[in-house]
């Protein structure tokens, strides 16, 4: 079992910077990939960022529209993930979830992830 526990949402004027914590528990954390989606209301929820375990070299990928802006890193001492958001457009209002995978590969859709934390609101005004 792994619990995971999402931090630093709020609201943010465009072109702002957030950055979200996920502090996770149970399980050996440098061990697991883990992942970032977000969720706007009457959307899917959609990939936002994922990175490996450090076996596999902390390989990271990002969702197209994220890319150059918005940064996944992990700190396995503190057993924490983070997602550093820059350059915030009002579209990436949403409700963002951290997750963990069951495996050390980094994973690009929801399916590949076994544990979900609980989300956090980013709200970014124009």
């Amino acid at each position: 079992q792994v619990q995971l526990v999402e931090s630093g949402g709020g609201l943010v004027q465009a072109g702002g910077s957030l950055r979200l914590s996920c502090a996770a528990s149970g399980r050996t954390f440098s061990s697991i990939g883990m992942g970032w989606f977000r969720q706007a209301p009457g959307k899917e929820r959609e990939f936002v960022a994922t990175i490996a375990s450090i076996s596999r070299g902390s390989r990271t990928y990002y969702t197209d529209s994220v890319k150059g802006r918005f940064t996944i890193s992990r700190d396995n001492a503190k057993n924490t993930v983070y997602l550093q958001m820059n350059s915030l457009k009002p579209e990436d209002t949403a409700v963002y979830y951290c997750a963990a995978r069951s495996t050390p590969y980094t994973g690009t859709t929801a399916a590949d992830y076994s544990y979900w934390g609980q989300g956090t609101q980013v709200t970014v005004s124009s």
